[in-house]
């Protein structure tokens, strides 16, 4: 099934609140754990109109296990999170961005990306896009290597550095992200050096984006960018509201 990009999922994400949530209303038991996430991830998926299959859903729950399993010995996510919410704020969130990626000879660069959102699990759906991920936390970094091996990634370079100390002469992505680690004007600014006219500017935001939006104007009109276009979802549990943002350089 193809993405339905115009469509309004507010009445998915409320059949969701009720009918996606693992059996019983309550956790993940140790026995059950892998088919309920793997359940979660396909009502999710479906409910957005994304078409993963049976190999996917399976390396995104593997890739969840392992995220609880390291994230007992250091700061991955926030703490008491249920699996339904894991899934929908971090996996299904990432997963939005699959339609604007999944083209031929997509690159997509992630800066900041922590714990792998939204690149690396992109990469799990879309295993024939090119990726580079950028982080400085050593042990997150750790953990993006050991995803990268467990799941037999290929096509992944993993950067142990700040974005301003990177060397973007040997980077050129066709899309360039980061989840969370700067408000429009800021993040533009940062990730200037690779920018060409060639390069797409993706922008993952919630309810406030048209504020940051019109703060962000003079950095835009510096770097030549114009807004391309602007897709709002609704995460398919909990109903909230996403905007996905796309910038390119103006012709002139």
């Amino acid at each position: 099934m193809q993405p339905r990009w115009g469509e309004d999922l507010k009445s998915i994400g409320a059949k969701g609140k009720g009918g996606y949530v693992a059996a019983g209303g309550g956790g993940i038991g140790a026995g059950s754990r892998g088919m309920e996430v793997e359940a979660l991830l396909r009502n999710g998926t479906e409910a957005l109109h994304l078409n993963l299959g049976v190999v996917e859903i399976e390396m995104l729950s593997r890739y969840y296990s392992e995220l609880l399993r390291w994230s007992a010995k250091m700061n991955l996510i926030g703490k008491k999170q249920k699996p339904e919410q894991i899934i929908e704020n971090h996996f299904l969130d990432s997963l939005m961005l699959l339609p604007i990626l999944q083209r031929p000879g997509c690159s997509l660069l992630d800066v900041g990306t922590g714990a792998g959102f939204p690149g690396l699990v992109c990469k799990v759906a879309s295993p024939e896009m090119e990726l580079v991920l950028v982080e400085p936390r050593l042990k997150r970094v750790s953990f993006l290597r050991h995803i990268q091996r467990s799941l037999k990634l290929e096509s992944v370079s993993i950067y142990a550095e700040r974005i301003e100390n990177l060397n973007f002469t040997k980077i050129r992505c066709s899309h360039v992200t980061g989840r969370a680690v700067a408000e429009i004007g800021e993040f533009v600014a940062m990730i200037g050096p690779v920018l060409d006219e060639n390069t797409t500017v993706v922008c993952m935001k919630g309810p406030k984006w048209r504020q940051e939006l019109d703060e962000a104007a003079q950095l835009l009109a510096d770097f030549s960018l114009e807004l391309e276009g602007v897709v709002e979802r609704r995460l398919p549990f909990s109903d909230a509201p996403r905007a996905i943002l796309t910038f390119r350089r103006s012709a002139s």
